[in-house]
């Protein structure tokens, strides 16, 4: 992994989906684009791209984890 949660400079969506699950987030349904992911931590449901071979942008990135209680 290219980074972790805390001053991760890229990480691929799929490193991001390995993230989420180990600390404790569940993919809630999937669309054609988008997964929507719960964190029981923050209580808050967000979306997390398909695309798990690209990078991850920075804001997009920041607001996951801030969303899934990462961050």
């Amino acid at each position: 992994m290219q980074g972790q949660a805390k001053g991760c400079l890229r990480m691929k969506y799929s490193e991001l989906k390995s993230l989420l699950k180990k600390n404790g987030c569940l993919k809630q349904s999937e669309g054609t684009r988008h997964e929507n992911w719960h964190s029981p931590k923050t209580n808050k449901i967000f979306q997390v791209s398909r695309h798990n071979t690209e990078d991850v942008k920075k804001g997009i990135l920041n607001k996951i984890l801030k969303d899934a209680g990462l961050k």
